[in-house]
């Protein structure tokens, strides 16, 4: 009889581990691809907790990889993060789905400057996550004279202390803002003579580096480097050495936002994700953990006044004003991919 009863336990048992790993295994799943470094991992578990969704959580380099990723239709992601100009390539080449924006209440939270941009004009696809410029980051410990232009990272004097992006739009951007060109160029002969340039400023470069600018500006590997504002304002926090100017020639104002992708398999959990990302007390606390501009005035009354103040996180409307957003340049990337691969290849 007992082990009768025994057996029955543990039965029993075994039937209720059985259920609970068919209820785990059917739990509602929101895949997430986005930036690394560029979120508070704590609202994941906020959002696991209040929606009973798993996220499941990826990260990439570059707006080139995420797009590489998605093209080839290899992996399912139900929310992205892209920046400006890959947002509307997407649009363009049909890779994202419209946002039911009657999902997404606290869209209503972004201040209209940061809606309707050229990238997505009536925020069909797109919800702003974060914004800032691009600029020279310098440690005036290093340096004896402070850099105001894009020419400054062109000094012998600063030779093997410059970090460059390694990414194509960011530094050739620099190249043709230095010209005086356009960072949208689409202009062949422009695109040549910013490769000259890049070329001829090489010998003077530390390294090309990607998130890892970070940790190399903090710790004095290098005395001067292009960076984005966010992560210049993480830098400042760790190194007080460290200052951040936006050169006098202008530079790019992009924006980071949250979209679909075609062929999401929960667009239901991403637009509960997006919208959970756009209430303002979370989007203060990523934006408070990462360092980055948010587009909601609610969230940004939420930091510290010392933050709120900060012209590097929010810069006055004046010294944005000679600044230009990244379009798409799909029509002439085989150009852009060719100068950017003879600048990495140069001696």
């Amino acid at each position: 009889m007992r082990k009768n009863r025994l057996i029955a336990l543990v039965l029993v048992v075994l039937s209720i581990s059985i259920i609970i790993a068919g209820c785990s295994e059917d739990k509602p799943k929101v895949n997430v691809y986005n930036w690394g470094d560029y979120i508070d991992v704590d609202v994941l578990s906020m959002f696991e907790e209040e929606y009973g969704i798993e996220v499941v959580y990826d990260t990439f380099a570059t707006n080139e990889d995420l797009y590489v990723k998605l093209s080839q239709g290899g992996s399912s992601f139900d929310v992205i993060f892209p920046s400006d100009y890959m947002i509307e390539r997407m649009i363009r080449e049909d890779l994202l789905v419209k946002i039911n924006k009657d999902n997404i209440p606290n869209l209503q939270k972004v201040d209209d400057q940061f809606l309707n941009h050229s990238y997505d004009q009536n925020n069909e696809y797109s919800v702003p996550y974060m914004w800032g410029t691009v600029g020279i980051i310098y440690n005036t410990s290093m340096i004896d004279e402070y850099p105001d232009s894009w020419a400054d990272l062109w000094d012998e004097i600063y030779e093997g202390q410059i970090i460059m992006y390694n990414s194509q739009r960011d530094t050739l951007a620099v190249a043709l803002r230095k010209l005086g060109y356009s960072l949208n160029s689409r202009d062949e002969r422009e695109l040549e003579e910013a490769k000259v340039e890049l070329i001829k400023q090489k010998p003077l470069v530390y390294a090309y580096m990607g998130d890892e600018i970070k940790d190399a500006m903090i710790s004095g590997e290098a005395a001067i480097g292009v960076v984005y504002s966010g992560d210049a304002v993480y830098m400042k926090w760790e190194n007080p050495d460290l200052e951040y100017v936006i050169p006098e020639e202008g530079t790019n104002l992009w924006f980071d936002a949250m979209v679909v992708p075609k062929n999401a398999q929960n667009k239901d959990a991403a637009e509960k994700f997006i919208d959970f990302m756009t209430r303002p007390d979370i989007a203060a606390k990523n934006a408070e953990y990462i360092g980055y501009s948010s587009p909601i005035p609610e969230a940004v009354e939420l930091l510290d006044e010392e933050v709120q103040n900060d012209p590097v996180s929010y810069p006055t409307y004046e010294e944005i004003e000679n600044t230009e957003i990244f379009n798409d340049v799909a029509d002439v990337i085989q150009i852009y991919d060719r100068i950017w691969t003879e600048i990495m290849s140069a001696e």
